[in-house]
């Protein structure tokens, strides 16, 4: 299976997710990951692709020819994009735009280097370090080594249900992951089975 490449070398802040085509003129929906959309998706506004390797639009980037609310939700025109089908390749495509530092931070939107290193913290209790961010098209993750160094990298799912905290600042985020999740960090602490320690002819 081809993997989806996610843009390197630069910062970049990702700011939508093209989640279906609409109509017969190359418009698709949006999926939007900014506070903004109507600064963000203006006509000639850039945006580099992160796409599976195999797509032709691999390795491009694609500029906004319009933008528009439509029953409530974001669709978008791009330039070269001029009918259904070619709307239906950039299905799942996630848009990235570089980073500007002088505009102000949105609300919940982080870059990549931002959350890389942040600890993981669990009922006050710090269990792993983010190492990186994962973005598929189905969701992001966030990967997370376990403090303890044992066992395999975690997969952490980035919605606010599961990730609730981001304190950049502090260095940190909360999570309150459903059970299994974190279960061998939390089995690795656990004490002897009590049926050990009680056993018969125990010393």
């Amino acid at each position: 299976m081809a993997t989806t490449d996610r843009p390197s070398g630069r910062n970049q802040l990702r700011v939508g997710r093209l989640v279906k085509a609409h109509g017969l003129k190359g418009a698709l929906k949006l999926e939007l990951y900014t506070d903004d959309p109507a600064g963000r998706f203006v006509p000639g506004a850039e945006f580099t692709l992160q796409v599976p390797e195999a797509s032709p639009w691999h390795g491009k980037s694609i500029t906004v020819r319009e933008h528009r609310v439509m029953n409530g939700s974001s669709v978008v025109f791009f330039e070269g994009v001029d009918d259904r089908t070619a709307a239906e390749g950039l299905v799942k495509a996630i848009l990235w735009i570089d980073q500007d530092e002088t505009e102000e931070p949105e609300d919940d939107a982080w870059y990549d280097h931002q959350l890389t290193g942040l600890d993981v913290v669990r009922d006050d209790v710090v269990v792993g370090r983010v190492i990186r961010v994962d973005h598929l098209p189905a969701q992001d993750l966030l990967i997370v080594r376990p403090a303890s160094g044992i066992g395999s990298e975690i997969m952490v799912p980035f919605v606010s249900a599961i990730v609730p905290t981001v304190d950049i600042a502090a260095g940190r985020i909360v999570v309150t992951p459903p059970a299994g999740l974190f279960e061998e960090l939390a089995d690795e602490d656990a004490p002897a089975d009590a049926s050990e320690q009680d056993a018969p002819g125990a010393d």
